[in-house]
């Protein structure tokens, strides 16, 4: 029941595509929104890897939520985390703050998960936000770093030894970068080492590369990645992952650098809402995006399982989803306010699917056609420049990747910090 002689408050939790989606569809409508996140930018995800492979700087593919929804006056966006929520009294609770809703939106995205051995994360980290990204690329430089003082053959070849556990886009699109900057962009930096020496190693348990994509595109873009020189293992589990070493079935691989890109799990937010959750932790909606027995209630993007597609699987967990949810729960929570009829059921419609491997290198299928190489990277490259929420940061991310394609540099080459030593090492023979 909305608050009497009260404008209706809407709750969105989660500042990513959906929750954006949302707030941008109520921007101006009679209602108070609030749009609660944990940061105080949105993050435009499928770029985190260039930050982490020095081709972009952060602020390229971040943008302050306040900006961008500077000209919503109902809109007040807040830098807090939510911890609880009751559904009987419609509070949602964050550590020290309460925020009573008429309408929820729940669009908290997810966090990488290691099925269980989560003390994993500490020597393999994911990539999921502008930290873990940073981070990323502060261990990817300083391995070339330490092999440069290495005294010893064995520590420069375990630097120089780069491990990506998960052949999914994410792990695809980081193998043929990490490949790039040591061909290409580093190999005249150092005087002790040649960067082009590096290994890079991509491990799935799945039969193929890209096992989302059709089986002919997993085939070109695997044979693309081999062609680079790409050390490509499908078809092996990895059965640990510890300081500088991963445990496979039949063999210990040393390396300096090792990074996790074999699966998601939704935020934990979605058990507090008591209702039933997939076996990644997301909750199960209905044909709406709404949870079952609580229309007040609307969940979205990686947070949610919906099933109610024609084939009965699962939308998958990628912005296209996520902004189409959000754009048409905006639409369905405007009508409501409005006291007007709208559509029952969410219809997704899959525009397609792409990955970059590198340089003129991509696979895409748009459905009418399936094809890779330099036109499968140029449209990768308009439809990821498109989607960016701000012109500066299109026209910023155009030119650095226009400078990068005359030349493989890359300007975000800092590293901010570093706490790790290199290994003590015998005295030299």
């Amino acid at each position: 029941m909305q608050n009497q002689g009260k404008k209706p408050k809407v709750v969105i939790v989660g500042g990513g595509f959906a929750g954006l989606a949302v707030a941008r569809e109520l921007a101006n409508q009679d209602a108070e929104v609030t749009l609660l996140d944990r940061t105080n930018h949105h993050l435009f995800q499928p770029l985190l890897y260039q930050v982490a492979t020095a081709v972009l700087s952060p602020a390229h593919i971040a943008q302050p939520i306040r900006g961008i929804l500077s000209d919503a006056q109902n809109a007040t966006v807040i830098m807090d985390e939510v911890v609880r929520i009751d559904k009987a009294e419609k509070v949602v609770y964050s550590k020290d703050c309460s925020y009573p809703y008429d309408y929820l939106v729940l669009a908290a995205g997810a966090r990488h998960s290691y099925f269980g051995n989560d003390a994993w994360e500490r020597f393999a980290p994911g990539l999921k936000s502008i930290d873990d990204a940073v981070e990323l690329r502060r261990r990817i430089l300083m391995a070339f770093e330490h092999a440069e003082k290495a005294t010893l053959q064995k520590e420069r070849e375990e630097a120089l030894t780069f491990v990506i556990i998960g052949a999914g886009p994410t792990g695809v699109e980081m193998a043929g970068a990490i490949t790039e900057m040591a061909r290409f962009t580093l190999r005249r930096d150092f005087r002790h080492i040649n960067p082009t020496d590096a290994r890079v190693i991509l491990l799935d348990a799945a039969p193929r590369v890209l096992p989302v994509f059709a089986p002919d595109l997993s085939e070109k873009a695997q044979k693309t990645l081999q062609r680079m020189k790409v050390d490509v293992r499908c078809g092996v589990k990895v059965l640990n992952v510890a300081e500088r070493a991963v445990t496979l079935e039949n063999e210990v691989i040393h390396a300096d650098t090792i990074v996790w890109a074999a699966g998601n799990a939704a935020s934990p937010l979605g058990k507090t809402l008591g209702t039933e959750l997939d076996r990644a932790g997301r909750v199960v909606v209905n044909a709406d995006c709404s949870v079952p027995g609580h229309s007040d209630i609307f969940v979205l993007g990686d947070m949610a399982s919906f099933s109610q597609t024609k084939d009965g699987k699962p939308l998958p967990g990628v912005s296209p989803v996520a902004l189409q949810q959000g754009a048409w729960v905006g639409k369905k929570i405007v009508a409501l306010l409005k006291g007007k009829a709208y559509p029952e059921r969410f219809n997704y419609f899959d525009k397609g699917s792409m990955a970059t491997i590198g340089h003129h290198a991509a696979v895409a299928d748009v459905h009418v056609a399936r094809f890779d190489g330099y036109f499968a990277w140029l449209a990768w490259l308009f439809v990821h420049l498109i989607f960016l929420v701000d012109l500066r940061n299109r026209v910023s991310v155009m030119f650095h990747w226009a400078w990068a394609y005359v030349n493989f540099s890359r300007s975000a080459r800092i590293i901010t910090s570093s706490t790790r030593e290199l290994p003590p090492s015998a005295p030299a023979s």
